[in-house]
């Protein structure tokens, strides 16, 4: 698909590939309708991204399959361009969200999906799966801190979207 920086596309829905680091995380950030509406409008508009730090540019708001997002993280020469194409996105009544996964000059390589589902019991639940290796020679020489980066904005996303 395009020009996507790795083959497993679509593995955040299901068995993550071997030879990447998997993230798997989950916040429940409210209750009710109302809660899972708001939510998954931030979030298919990039929300989650922007309230996390990250300067967002998406080709189409709500997020939509083929969606080209470019993330910008730092100020200055610290800055990283992070490119990703959408290769999921869906939303129903009990569920909405996208998979992004890496294009060229992302930092790394590999996908991720952020998902909000309202719960038969009414909880809003957010998750978010990824999984990734170094991508250019400077993630791979700093392959700990990038985790710890992808640790920290993982925590941001989660809390990016909880009304409370």
């Amino acid at each position: 698909m395009h020009e996507l920086t790795y083959e497993e596309v679509g593995a955040t829905a299901g068995r993550m590939p071997h030879g990447y680091h998997h993230v798997r995380a989950r916040r429940v950030i409210g209750r009710g309708p109302g809660v899972f509406a708001t939510a998954a409008d931030a979030l298919l508009a990039g929300e989650a991204q922007r309230r996390a730090g990250a300067r967002v540019e998406a080709s189409d708001t709500p997020m939509r399959e083929g969606t080209r997002v470019t993330m910008r993280l730092g100020i200055g020469i610290l800055s990283f361009r992070i490119p990703c194409l959408v290769v999921w996105a869906d939303r129903t009544d009990t569920v909405a969200g996208f998979a992004y996964g890496t294009l060229p000059g992302h930092p790394e390589r590999g996908e991720e999906r952020f998902t909000v589902t309202l719960t038969p019991s009414g909880d809003v639940v957010f998750d978010i799966v990824a999984f990734s290796a170094p991508g250019r020679w400077f993630t791979r020489v700093g392959a700990p801190l990038g985790r710890a980066v992808q640790a920290w904005m993982t925590k941001r996303y989660l809390r990016a979207l909880d009304p409370r």
